[in-house]
């Protein structure tokens, strides 16, 4: 049987058919439940036009109706685009064309800016309206369905797998999975994976515990045989990282609970309801509110079944770690090292000297621009790289394809944005994402070293560190900061005091702007976009050092070298 994602759901369903699969607000539903109404919505997108390898965007906050979106657009071959609902209106046209949409559906409160731009995309023919639609004005050509009519109009038939396969041709491990990156540093990409790779690489092949499973009769065994392993998940599902939760969870017969949006009350009141074992966040800017919960509110809650808090797509720094296993007893703590262009590639630790860490695997290497391993030890830093199931390329853009994604002598690489060097017993140290490097007089400096040392600080809640222009120096170290609520708040020079304890002089930031609150995406990843807007446009008054009255001890000493 072909390692189909469809095809492996389909067979752990029919093994755990009563089992809950799915909790979001009042609706809970089991394997079965979900499988049917996933194969109702399939059979509506099949009738509306939608074919093999077509593109269907989900645009919808989490719900049971963004997993069964996601299933039956699988199962008929079609490929789910995950959109970002907090997208403004030119990004969403963007993201809609360059995905080639031909298909949509969309939670209703969004449905005001898909009626407006919908007459600018015109690949798109059908939408599906999740919840109470708004009286719009739509174009002639698009056919507009409620979400619940196209379910109840179009029952499933048990069993449906042998004949929805049939509706859609032959499901083969070659069949697409398309997966839009967050767009941190540039408008967002569409990653294209064979169902093969991503269930190997981005869902561990079934098993986050041990060897993959290579079949779909023994994915369902151990789904079957197994005891369920209830997740909660904080993050949204339009998120990579959270995608790859719910799809492993699924995969191994293990319930879902999922949050329509982010709340830290109610993620301790759903740990103690539904007995979450695992709670999944989306690095710092979900980890802090919900340790800062805990520590509020925690003893009105019974958070004993909580064993593990895993991270993903953002950096979980050392302060919060140590906050959370202070805060919940014998809790592991699971830092997931990974991206959209490589699915999991390992998990960090950070070291008493504030670095991360990543432990050597067979398919994971630094290289540097030849292609050549970097030598351990040398103290040569280089790229992140993967080989074996690594995706095809970037949907549509073939110039980034062979950036990202070159093949030498017939290999298949993943080549990341990430800097490392490798120690000598060939474990990488994780220095930063290449793009966001700041090169001030000669030295690199990489924005989340800095940003550990500030969220070190006890009043700082969320950071952002980016360079700025600099006349003396090319660049300066910048930092955008939020101060935690009802602590008093420190000032600019005290911040630079306590990262002087932590990091180099010439890595301090010479620049700090306070704000109410850090902008990232609904998922909790970086927007540096932003982070350089407000420090390239704000008056730095009492927060910045000039350029000119940093210490002498403090300026590089291989200014213009590389």
């Amino acid at each position: 049987m072909t390692l189909n994602l469809a095809t492996l759901y389909e067979t752990v369903a029919a093994a755990v058919p009563d089992r809950l699969a799915v909790v979001c607000g009042d609706r809970r539903v089991t394997f079965a439940e979900l499988d049917r109404r996933a194969d109702a919505l399939a059979n509506h997108l099949k009738e509306s036009g939608v074919e093999p390898h077509r593109h269907v965007g989900v645009h919808m906050l989490n719900g049971v109706e963004f997993v069964e979106t996601l299933l039956a657009c699988l199962k008929i071959r079609a490929v789910p685009i995950n959109i970002n609902y907090r997208y403004t209106d030119h990004e969403l046209h963007h993201l809609y064309n360059d995905a080639d949409l031909v298909g949509l559906v969309v939670g209703a409160e969004f449905t005001p800016a898909v009626a407006a731009l919908a007459d600018r995309c015109p690949k798109l023919r059908h939408v599906v309206v999740v919840g109470d639609t708004p009286d719009l004005t739509w174009p002639d050509r698009l056919s507009v369905t409620d979400y619940e009519k196209a379910i109840s109009a179009r029952p499933s038939t048990a069993p449906m797998a042998p004949s929805m396969a049939s509706m859609a041709g032959e499901r083969t491990a070659d069949d697409h999975y398309v997966l839009y990156t967050g767009g941190t540093t540039g408008l967002p990409k569409g990653v294209v994976w064979r169902h093969e790779d991503f269930f190997f690489a981005a869902l561990a092949g079934g098993n986050h515990y041990g060897p993959p499973y290579r079949t779909a009769a023994e994915l369902a065994a151990a789904a079957a045989g197994g005891t369920p392993i209830i997740y909660l998940i904080t993050a949204p599902l339009m998120h990579g990282a959270a995608v790859y939760t719910v799809l492993s969870g699924l995969l191994g017969g293990s319930p879902m609970i999922l949050m329509r949006r982010f709340d830290p009350i109610e993620t301790l009141r759903l740990i103690e309801r539904e007995h979450a074992l695992i709670v999944t966040v989306v690095g710092d800017a979900i980890a802090r509110p919900l340790l800062d919960a805990v520590k509020a509110h925690g003893a009105e809650h019974d958070l004993s079944s909580w064993k593990v808090l895993g991270s993903g797509g953002a950096i979980l720094s050392r302060s919060v770690r140590e906050e959370a296993a202070a805060l919940i007893p014998d809790l592991f703590i699971s830092d997931g090292f990974g991206a959209s262009e490589s699915g999991i590639d390992g998990r960090l630790a950070i070291g008493e000297d504030g670095l991360m860490r990543l432990a050597a695997g067979p398919h994971i290497a630094v290289i540097d621009e030849t292609f050549r391993p970097v030598e351990p030890g040398s103290g040569e830093m280089g790229f992140i790289a993967r080989t074996g199931h690594v995706p095809l390329g970037y949907y549509g853009d073939a110039e980034k394809t062979a950036r990202t994604f070159p093949v030498v002598d017939g290999v298949r690489w993943s080549v990341l944005g990430d800097i490392a060097r490798v120690e000598a017993d060939g474990t990488i140290v994780v220095l930063g994402r290449g793009s966001g490097c700041i090169n001030t007089g000669g030295e690199k400096v990489f924005p989340e070293e800095v940003e550990q040392a500030l969220k070190a600080h006890p009043a700082v809640m969320d950071v952002l560190v980016a360079g700025v222009p600099d006349e003396r120096f090319g660049e300066r170290v910048a930092a955008v900061v939020e101060i935690r609520s009802g602590v008093p708040a420190p000032g600019a020079e005290d911040l630079r005091t306590h990262c002087r304890a932590h990091i180099a002089g010439y890595k301090v930031p010479a620049s700090i702007v306070f704000v109410d609150a850090v902008v990232r995406s609904p998922s909790g990843k970086a927007d540096y976009r932003w982070a350089k807007s407000v420090l390239s446009t704000s008056v730095l008054s009492t927060s910045t050092i000039p350029t000119t009255e940093i210490p002498t001890t403090e300026i590089p000493t291989n200014m213009g070298e590389e």
